[in-house]
């Protein structure tokens, strides 16, 4: 291995993610929902619940509660 490498013609790699790993808890009911919804779509459930928090953000969607 060389001692010294040259980057100066380096470029970004355009396939790195900015995706950032959470810990969050959501209840079973929920992720059994996205788990079959992402296996008829041929997604991971995980992809499918971050393509919908992405399409609020996008969106600006807000939510609304209504307590009884």
């Amino acid at each position: 291995m060389r001692e010294e490498y040259d980057f100066s013609n380096a470029r970004k790699n355009s396939y790195v993610s900015l995706k950032k790993q959470i810990s969050i808890n959501i209840d079973v009911s929920t992720i059994s929902y996205f788990k079959t919804l992402a296996q008829q779509k041929g997604i991971p459930y995980q992809t499918l619940i971050n393509s919908y928090l992405k399409d609020c953000v996008e969106h600006k969607r807000e939510l609304e509660l209504q307590w009884k």
